[in-house]
């Protein structure tokens, strides 16, 4: 088989759905779940994890029955009409714009901490922008070199994860996981950290870009998004196991006071992990980890702007189609540097009717369209209620929230 027709492999295509969705919830988990702590925070992240799952192969299951290319726009008309495409369309873009502005919040944020270690000083709007344009600018060359940079990046973050997190979970106390200090409620706090989970296992809009990527092989795309996803769990467990272990549940109200941002909780852990070396190797994975996550979603608001807009592949059809993606984000990020977790919040409002509520809708109607033809999720439609409830669940659970209906930690 000439290089030109070889397939893909399986672990490239497992990169970019573990880089998509490894990012957000490195950052943003331990400080919302600082209040329903260790072992609550596990068994929400088992749940979200495994709808997240099941939705993600619910876009796959539509999308094999439509041409190449078809994004969630084309998806949601032929199978939901134009009125939800339309409400669709509207969360999927805004989900990918804000989380693109959340990571070059975030990435200013940390770059910004890491080369002030190094006495250099810059303004965060001028890291976050920098970051932009350069990781930009290897999505507009292609989703191959996304595939193989991120490959790169996940390899060196594993290094770097092992020195620094290996390190923190071995020194990690039991007691602090077990038995945190301070008030002995956690329950209420749950809740309004459901979204956040949520938005820390966002990859549909990747979906999409896999079927295209691997040319509709439905078994090879649904065992790369369960390999992706599942290392993005276990990294999670490992990271919440690691900062939880090492940092007092006291100290997080410090951490939210002053925003709750990544170089702030990186700042923190640095001070418990006392070695250079380490703490070199733990501002490296942060970057890596915000960087890659960009890359991942990017890609997939990339492709949805071309869909959308009809852009060819051409250079110029490229070129518009990233005018279109990286602009909006970026002066965002320029205009309003810290607003990471708040914009992770809004984000997983509106991925709750796109990566929940709309995988089902579509699923129950591809399936009355083409009823016992190819690839289909097990579960039937009792599984598909269930999904769209999650979804309705954590969206309300984002709402009562910002009414402060539901008790916020810190």
């Amino acid at each position: 088989m000439s290089s030109q027709t070889k397939s893909p492999s399986l672990l490239g295509g497992a990169m970019i759905i573990a880089a998509t969705t490894v990012g957000a919830g490195m950052f943003s988990l331990p400080v919302v779940t600082a209040g329903s702590w260790y072992t609550l925070s596990i068994a929400m992240l088992l749940v979200v994890w495994g709808a997240m799952l099941i939705s993600g192969l619910l876009v796959l299951e539509t999308n094999l029955h439509f041409k190449l290319g078809s994004s969630f726009d084309t998806l949601t008309k032929k199978t939901l009409g134009q009125g939800w495409r339309v409400v669709n369309g509207l969360s999927i873009a805004f989900v990918l714009y804000i989380l693109t502005y959340a990571y070059i919040s975030g990435g200013g944020s940390i770059v910004n901490h890491s080369i002030g270690q190094l006495g250099i000083q810059l303004p965060q709007q001028l890291a976050g922008l920098v970051f932009a344009a350069v990781l930009a600018g290897i999505v507009l060359w292609s989703t191959r070199a996304v595939d193989k940079i991120t490959s790169v990046m996940l390899g060196a973050m594993v290094i770097t994860f092992s020195l620094a997190i290996g390190n923190l979970i071995a020194g990690s106390s039991v007691e602090l996981l077990i038995k945190p200090d301070g008030e002995q409620v956690f329950t209420p706090y749950l809740w309004a950290a459901l979204p956040f989970a949520l938005a820390s296992f966002g990859y549909h809009g990747n979906v999409p870009s896999m079927v295209k990527y691997y040319n509709k092989d439905a078994k090879k795309v649904a065992l790369t998004l369960a390999l992706g996803t599942g290392i993005a769990l276990v990294i999670y467990i490992a990271w919440q196991t690691a900062v939880m272990g090492n940092l007092a549940r006291s100290s997080f109200t410090e951490i939210i006071a002053q925003g709750g941002n990544m170089g702030v909780l990186v700042g923190a852990l640095e001070q418990v992990i006392n070695s250079d070396v380490l703490g070199s190797s733990l501002k490296l994975f942060a970057n890596l980890a915000v960087a890659s996550s960009f890359l991942g979603v990017t890609l997939g608001l990339f492709d949805f702007i071309a869909d959308l807009f009809k852009f060819d592949d051409s250079n110029l059809g490229r070129l518009k189609t990233a005018g279109v993606t990286f602009i909006p984000p970026t002066i965002g990020g320029i205009l309003f540097p810290d607003g990471f977790l708040m914009a992770i919040g809004f984000a997983a409002l509106a991925a709750c009717i796109w990566t929940l509520i709309v995988p089902a809708m579509m699923a129950y109607k591809v399936r009355q369209q083409y009823p016992c033809h190819g690839y289909q999720v097990f579960g039937g439609t009792p599984l598909l209620i269930v999904i769209g409830i999650i979804g309705l669940v954590i969206g309300s659970c984002h709402l009562l929230a910002m009414a402060n209906w539901l008790p916020r930690f810190g």
